[in-house]
């Protein structure tokens, strides 16, 4: 038994178990169950996941920038020796002491979870291409849901709409890559967002163990997707300029269960379903969305944005540069700037460098994603 894996998992069940119903699925009738992933980020008491653990960085940031006798328990100031163009020139660090252990209810869609798909299949013969809807051929390069699912270690994209647990082909077309995917290149450019990266060095953002339930965990695939033996083996033991390594992470496995799992469906509910709730919960931030959308809201209602979404974070980060007034950061910034422009700039030149070694010899098949643009204007 691995004491320290089922802390971890219970540290972020105890922390969901106490939101109110409101960010949860609804109860379980004998029409159907909902059933939701959970992830979460433990560091020290703090349990946030992936996005929401960048928003709380970036509010200890401007706290600190605008309180400079105040102290985080997750970040500190940079000392000046520490700041250099080799090591990376933002004003903050994750504490030294500080490790970053990462739950999740589910198996990361993509690549490690390949193995347990099949398992799931009555018929686990991979579905020919040629019978795929013509809307999933569209994106050449990128598998996702079943397509082709006898073929591993490769880039897969988001399932997109699902159906139990396998994707329609029919669902729409994205490029966002899975979370397989996505957690294979955070073992190299760190927890942080890109936003995040301008302000917090990489060095210690790194996560050190993925803590799955153990019926989602297949050793075979997790080492294939993110060992320095698989498909990371190319970038093994490598390190670029600005603080970032390949900093594999242990995958370990816990005995407890998620309450909202698919596999804690009750045997009287004779349908399951996706819940479309989602919380998000950090030190600064407590909320509900619908479909990415705040609890309550319309969808084109200006207040209906998370603080989580880009524009807002974005918006913080911006705060907490004008804050510093730090020369070397500011120089390349206009009052008024497009989000894609500024990750063009050299600011973001280290996390680019290290995202094309990564897709190019480990992650080949990665087709970018710029996502959407926006201007914002600091203050």
């Amino acid at each position: 038994m691995d004491t320290e894996a089922n802390r971890i998992a219970m540290a972020v069940l105890v922390t969901y178990d106490s939101l109110s119903a409101k960010y949860k699925p609804v109860k379980a009738t004998d029409d159907f169950f909902q059933w939701v992933s959970l992830s979460g980020i433990v560091a020290l008491k703090q349990i946030v996941a992936l996005r929401s653990f960048n928003q709380f960085l970036l509010h200890e940031c401007l706290d600190l920038a605008t309180s400079p006798t105040k102290l985080s328990p997750i970040i500190r100031r940079r000392e000046s020796h520490e700041i250099s163009e080799s090591k990376g020139l933002q004003p903050f660090s994750i504490l030294d002491d500080l490790e970053l252990h990462m739950y999740s209810s589910e198996a990361p869609c993509g690549d490690a979870s390949m193995e347990s798909l099949m398992e799931a299949q009555v018929d686990a013969t991979p579905w020919p291409v040629d019978q795929l809807h013509p809307a999933a051929k569209k994106l050449p390069g990128l598998l996702r849901g079943r397509e082709s699912f006898g073929e591993l270690g490769i880039v897969r994209r988001k399932p997109g709409a699902t159906l139990a647990i396998c994707a329609r082909a029919d669902s729409p077309q994205t490029l966002s890559k899975s979370c397989s995917d996505k957690l294979a290149l955070k073992q190299c450019t760190s927890v942080l967002s890109s936003f995040t990266s301008l302000l917090v060095n990489p060095a210690n953002a790194y996560i050190k163990s993925l803590v799955l339930p153990k019926g989602q965990y297949s050793e075979r695939a997790c080492q294939r997707s993110f060992g320095p033996k698989g498909r990371m083996k190319p970038v093994a033991n490598h390190r670029w300029s600005g603080g970032y390594a390949y900093c594999p992470f242990k995958v370990r496995t816990t005995d407890h269960e998620f309450a909202f799992s698919r596999r804690s469906k009750p045997a009287s509910s004779r349908e399951l379903r996706t819940s479309n709730v989602a919380a998000v919960l950090n030190p600064y931030v407590q909320e509900a969305l619908i479909l990415g959308r705040l609890q309550g809201r319309q969808r084109f209602d200006p207040k209906a944005a998370s603080a989580i979404c880009s524009k807002r974070m974005w918006k913080t980060t911006l705060q907490v540069l004008a804050a510093l007034g730090t020369p070397k950061l500011l120089q390349s910034i206009s009052v008024s700037s497009r989000v894609q422009d500024w990750k063009k700039s050299v600011l973001f030149a280290d996390r680019q460098r290290v995202k094309a070694d990564v897709t190019a010899a480990a992650l080949s098949g990665w087709i970018r994603n710029d996502g959407d643009d926006f201007e914002v204007q600091p203050g």
